[in-house]
Parts: C-alpha cells; structure tokens; sequence
C-alpha cells in the first residue's frame, strides 16, 4: 500500500502574511500591492456580495487588508498577472476607493 508521502503532493500556498490593516491607515499614502485575492463575503454588504484580501507592503512591513470595495475589486481585475507587484495609493473619491 502506498503512503500519502508517495504522490508528492505539495500543498498550493496561497497564505497572506502580515497584520491586519485597517485602510484608513494607508490611505493617501504609497502601498505595494504584492497579491490579491477575491472570495464571496460571509458578511454581505456590497453589491458583489464579495470580500477583497489585499497583500501589501506599507512603510517595509507586510500586511493585509480586507475590503468589500466594488470599485478596488474592479479595477485590480484588469491588471495582468505579469503586473504584480505594483505600487499604488488608495484614494477617496466620494463615498468609494479607487486605486491611483
């Protein structure tokens, strides 16, 4: 009988690391967003009805922030794999996020 160790299956790290940020703490300042990641939200209360992981990188510290943004979510969508990562500031334009 074979062993689990025998298929070689390596474990897909898809891990953020940092703290939680808050994103009124980087707002108006430079980030790098390194990754990104979009689920369905356990708690609603966007229209998409969807939660955004962010993986930045703030003052040389990693970090992560959680948003329900529809406007940040639409627009990483349109950047190439190949575009990360990017720098950025996260502004506020009314009563949304944009990116910058």
């Amino acid at each position: 009988m074979k062993a689990f160790k025998d298929f070689e299956v390596k474990p897909v790290a898809n891990v953020f690391i940092g703290d939680k940020i808050k994103m009124m703490k980087v707002l108006n300042s430079t980030i790098i967003v390194n990754a990104y990641k979009i689920e369905v939200s356990q708690y609603p209360k966007n229209k998409s009805g969807n939660v955004m992981t962010l993986q930045i990188t703030h003052v040389g510290e990693k970090g992560i922030i959680f948003t329900g943004s529809d406007y940040l979510m639409q627009q990483i969508q349109q950047i190439p794999d190949d575009g990360f990562p990017f720098q950025t500031v996260i502004v506020k334009n009314g009563e949304h996020f944009e990116f910058t």
